[in-house]
This record gives structure tokens, C-alpha cells and sequence, in this order.
């Protein structure tokens, strides 16, 4: 079995955020790395006012870092933030192992989860240009590498392409895409008077899990972020009434804008549906972050003027003192859930459900909601078609 590649993280905690805060970001972070294959050994942080412009750390910092890669023989050392190609080069130069910042590292796991055709061209449109303005520095880095984290897709084999080159590449991988969202607007259009679910939230909320319960499919489902990167829909009937359901890509904090911006056609299917499912794993300590980082997308998507239900995911593994509420550590889950359904989490999110999709949790009622919420959008959507919704 192939060894686990050795990992740092690196993270500069600025004015407006606290040591906790970038503690829960490295987290992250380390999840991330995690996902992409790699064993995390130590996390550093340095409070700046703002990150250095030549080697986004402090020298003393740097020299701190550089002793821990030779002591523990450290093979990549992973930044919070994306790195300017004058960063790169000289972190590289002092560093002498591989470096890689938050973006490449999304991007690389996207490389490694992405299976069809359009997934794998966005993916590879994204990293292209992330690449660009890298290429004078990047070519001679990729070519002393031997692989591993951060160089799936393109790389070795495109060492000596020049800028022109390059762009015709991006020119080309757009007009692929293209083609393939005219194709998706097809097929969209064939999928007759059904009303469209899209099921959205942060990574690893347990989107694909509800996705299961609620389609009876086998759509993979597992810990780690982004284990869903291609748009999975399926026709749902639940108590005779009828819908398509979608699963689509989960979001991120600084999800890099060229991810977003190549896998529009992918979020279409979050854009044009009639109801969003906003899945929310309410066990996760930053999950209040989380749920704005998800509707900051959505925002951007315009997508937020649509019926929308925050699936309030996991409460099984919240803590005992997770609500200051009176009895809320001796009640069972039920009782949990109806002190959730009064507390101020369920009067900021109106309409919201706390369930447990793990465990079976409330899920009837989820049925029940759903189906009330695509009869009222069937009578919007299709006022002049009083064509029954039952199967």
C-alpha cells in the first residue's frame, strides 16, 4: 500500500479573525487534505495584519516551518489562502518541497472525484486557468515533480507549453462545455411538466444521504468533501405525487471562482429548479458559517427566489449542552427536536426541519413537507395545466 504523503498546513490569522476562527479553518483545511490523500502533521499559524506579500508568512515563521520540514521530513506544506505567483515562487525557493494552496487543493480533488465527461472538462477549464498566470514559474516547478497531490490533470506532459498554446486550450474547453450545456438544456426541457427538487448545501452535510432516502437510489455517499461532484437527477414519487429530484455538487468556504464559474452548467440545475432542499449539518461546530457560505452561492447564482427548506441534518450527534434550554441534556431526540423547533435556530430559518438522515429521524415528516411544497409550486409553475400531479 502506497504511503500517505506528509502534510503541514499553513494559515494567517488576520485582525478580523480570532485564533479559534482560523483554528476551525485549518480544520477544515485539514479535512480537505485528508480527502485528497495526504496525513496532516502539524498546523501553523501566525497573526499578521496581512499576509506577507513575498512569502505570506513572517521570516520567522518561515525559518520555523523550514526546521519542521527537514526534522519530520515533510513532503507538502498546504496554505489557507490561494498564493500569488511571486508567493509561490519564493515559499517554493525557501521551502524545497511541494507547496500548495487552498485552490490547487480543491482543485485537485475535484480532478480525482470528477468521472463524466462534462465533470472532467470543467474541472480541467479550472485548473488551466488557474495555471495561467503560473506559467512562468509553474512549468519548471511541475517538471521536478514526480507526481502525487496537486498535479492531476494538466501537468508534466504540458511542460513546455507557452501562454498561446494554453489559452487555446481554455478557448477550446469552453466551447466543449458549451456544446454540452446546450445538451443539458435539452434534456432539461424533455423532463415535461414535473416539478424540479434541487437538493444544495455545504459539503459532507449529507446531501447524497437525504438524496437516497428520499429517491430510494444508491447514489454514493461517504465522509469526505465533494463526494458528490456530478449532477445526479432522478424522478421521486412519494405518496402518488410525482417530482425530479437532483443532487448537485456541495459548497465550500472560498470555493475558487473558476470553479464556480466552470461548473455553472452543472449548478443550472440548482438555478432552474423550483424548490432547493438547503441541507445543513447542524453538528458541525461552524455550522451558522456554513449555512451563510451556502446562501452567499446561492446568492451569486441568483437562486434565492425560490421555495426554499433548510434541512437541519445530524441531530443525533449533537452534544448534550448544544441548546441552553432547561432539560435539553436528559431529553431524548424527539423531545431535542421539538426544543430545536422553538428555538431561535428554527425562528431564523422559517421553513426548517431538524432531522437525522442516518438514523431515520423525522423523515416522514420531511415526505410530508416535500410533497405539500411541490403541489403549491405545481399550481404556480404550471397555473394553466391543471394536469394531476399523482403518479
Amino acid at each position: 500500500m502506497k504511503n500517505k504523503e506528509r502534510a503541514i498546513l499553513v494559515g494567517v490569522a488576520l485582525k478580523s479573525e480570532s485564533q479559534e476562527k482560523m483554528s476551525e479553518y485549518l480544520d477544515e483545511l485539514e479535512f480537505l487534505t485528508l480527502t485528497a490523500g495526504a496525513k496532516v502533521y502539524k498546523k501553523f499559524i501566525q497573526n499578521l495584519p496581512r499576509p506577507n506579500n513575498k512569502t505570506f508568512v513572517g521570516s520567522g515563521k518561515l525559518k520555523e516551518i523550514i526546521e519542521f520540514i527537514k526534522e519530520e521530513n515533510i513532503d507538502i506544506v498546504v496554505f489557507e489562502d490561494e498564493l500569488s505567483p511571486t508567493q509561490l515562487k519564493n515559499i517554493e525557493k525557501a521551502l524545497s518541497c511541494k507547496i500548495l494552496d487552498r485552490t490547487n487543493l480543491i482543485l485537485d480533488i475535484f480532478a480525482n472525484r470528477a468521472k463524466t465527461a462534462q465533470a472532467r472538462t470543467q474541472v480541467e477549464l479550472a485548473q488551466y486557468q488557474y495555471l495561467m498566470p503560473r506559467l512562468a514559474h509553474m512549468w519548471t516547478h511541475l517538471e521536478r515533480q514526480k507526481g502525487g497531490i496537486g498535479l492531476r490533470g494538466p501537468g508534466e506532459r504540458e511542460i513546455e507549453t507557452d501562454r498561446r498554446i494554453v489559452r487555446n486550450k481554455i478557448t477550446l474547453l469552453k466551447k466543449k462545455l458549451q456544446k454540452i450545456d446546450k445538451q443539458n438544456a435539452v434534456r432539461r426541457k424533455s423532463r415535461g411538466q414535473k416539478i424540479r427538487v434541487s437538493i444544495v448545501g455545504y459539503t459532507n452535510a449529507g446531501k447524497s444521504t437525504i438524496m437516497n432516502i428520499l429517491s430510494k437510489a444508491d447514489v454514493f455517499a461517504e465522509n469526505k468533501l465533494f463526494a458528490t461532484l456530478d449532477t445526479t437527477v432522478r424522478n421521486v414519487v412519494i405518496k402518488n405525487v410525482t417530482f425530479l429530484l437532483s443532487d448537485t455538487v456541495g459548497f465550500i468556504r472560498k470555493l475558487p471562482h473558476r470553479l464556480v464559474e466552470s461548473f455553472k452548467s452543472t449548478l443550472d440545475e440548482t438555478r432552474e429548479a423550483d424548490i432547493l432542499l438547503h441541507v445543513v449539518d447542524l453538528s458541525h461546530s461552524d455550522y451558522e458559517n456554513q449555512l451563510k457560505t451556502v446562501n452567499n452561492t446561492l446568492s451569486e447564482l441568483n437562486a434565492l427566489d425560490k421555495p426554499i427548506l433548510v434541512i437541519f441534518n445530524k441531530v443525533d450527534k449533537l452534544s448534550k449542552d448544544f441548546l441552553d434550554v432547561e432539560d435539553y441534556k436528559n431529553a431524548n431526540i424527539q423531545k431535542k427536536i421539538n426544543l430545536l423547533n422553538k428555538s431561535y435556530i428554527a425562528k431564523d430559518n422559517t421553513p426548517c426541519i431538524f432531522i437525522s438522515a442516518i438514523k431515520n429521524v423525522n423523515i416522514d415528516l420531511l415526505k410530508n413537507k416535500l410533497i405539500e411544497m411541490v403541489k403549491e409550486s405545481y399550481v404556480k409553475v404550471y397555473p394553466h395545466h391543471p394536469i394531476s400531479i399523482t403518479h
